[in-house]
């Protein structure tokens, strides 16, 4: 086992043991992918302050995110197909970040059900919300949500149309695999992953197999999922599943301040500041340098988090210090769900806190509280709150 000191070996480690349509699935966006690669770009261009001859010690890294104590302010984003990077890959993320103490979101789209993971953790988690054309199935995912215990619904607003993914068109992107030749043969090359799902039922979407009529093949399946998205999504739409809910409630996928203000104003819990990975519409900016007009556009009305681009935990730093209260985690997580399970989340969680506190205290500060603009060295075109 090679010594894993970053993200960046997980990945490596990573793209050996996933098949390739899910690894391509995890690293590319839509189009051109350069919002995908602007997002981690971006992160780069931010210079960190550094000062010395100051008390270190006492350091604190835990936060708060929607008033659930955390051990540092990440929590895991939702994902698709999760448990295509790894068997069971929600239920071992949701159990890695739960013994750490960060909030886990099961996505939508998830292999394993909300049932399942439920079950399996026994701890609360959040759930993310597409919103569909059949409103009844959505109603339905509401209430299964909030019968298994979840805290917190995370309503994502920037899928109402699927943008194209080249890769996922190139490689017939299905879950499960098609049982061709080239899967078979790629899946082959990966005897550690094909036992895992050899083992396990769950390899279908499991919050819609056996939820939606009609859907006893992986064709009917994948028609129905690419019909459901709804172009119609409105606010009024979003403030029905809102009251639907009556609980915790966040919206994900904000790039633009009008639309941050438009959702500060339905009372939304919390705001993430999102351009899904890059994998939607190309050429829009990159989450962190959208995120100080969004924080300024909202002020203290509602809690501002980020997501898209992150990959250590300066990353997270440069993230709070522009004023995000809380940030998600998505494709770092996998990287270490795909290269070593349950204990690779575990491991790319601890990477990136222990980062984040050296970091911290590197440019002089003991309380992620305290984090702000004075600590960093802002190129052009960041305007900060």
């Amino acid at each position: 086992m090679p010594t894993i000191t970053c993200i960046e070996d997980l990945k490596r480690l990573h793209r050996t043991r996933t098949p390739r349509m899910f690894w391509d699935y995890c690293q590319s966006g839509s189009y051109t992918e350069q919002t995908f690669r602007d997002n981690e770009a971006d992160f780069a261009l931010i210079r960190l302050r550094q000062r010395v001859a100051r008390n270190l010690s006492n350091r604190v890294l835990t936060s708060r995110m929607l008033g659930e104590a955390v051990t540092m302010p990440v929590a895991l984003a939702p994902v698709g197909s999760a448990g295509m990077q790894h068997p069971d890959g929600e239920i071992l993320a949701a159990r890695a970040a739960a013994r750490f103490g960060a909030p886990f979101t099961l996505s939508t789209m998830s292999i394993c059900s909300i049932e399942d993971v439920a079950q399996a953790v026994g701890a609360p988690f959040w759930f993310q919300l597409y919103a569909m054309r059949d409103e009844g199935f959505v109603d339905a995912l509401i209430e299964r949500a909030r019968a298994a215990g979840c805290s917190a619904l995370v309503l994502t607003l920037d899928l109402q149309v699927l943008a194209q993914r080249h890769s996922d068109l190139r490689n017939g992107l299905t879950s499960p695999p098609r049982p061709t030749f080239a899967n078979l043969l790629d899946i082959a090359r990966r005897p550690r992953w094909a036992l895992g799902m050899a083992r396990t039922p769950r390899r279908r979407f499991g919050n819609i197999v056996g939820h939606v009529k009609g859907i006893d093949s992986l064709d009917a399946l994948t028609a129905w999922t690419n019909e459901q998205f709804d172009p119609e999504l409105d606010w009024a739409k979003v403030a029905r599943i809102r009251d639907r809910w009556a609980g915790r409630f966040v919206v994900k996928g904000i790039l633009d301040p009008e639309d941050a203000r438009m959702a500060a104003e339905l009372g939304v819990d919390a705001i993430v500041v999102s351009n899904h990975g890059g994998r939607q519409l190309d050429g829009a900016p990159s989450s962190i340098r959208a995120l100080p007009q969004i924080v300024a556009a909202v002020g203290p009305r509602t809690e501002v988090w980020l997501d898209s681009g992150i990959r250590s935990g300066q990353d997270v730093l440069k993230a709070l210090a522009l004023g995000a209260r809380g940030t998600l985690i998505g494709r770092a997580y996998l990287h270490g769900l795909g290269a070593m399970g349950e204990g690779g989340v575990t491991l790319a969680l601890e990477l990136i806190r222990r980062e984040l506190d050296t970091t911290m205290a590197l440019c002089g500060e003991c309380d992620v509280s305290d984090l702000g603009p004075h600590n960093l060295i802002l190129p052009g075109g960041f305007a900060c709150s």
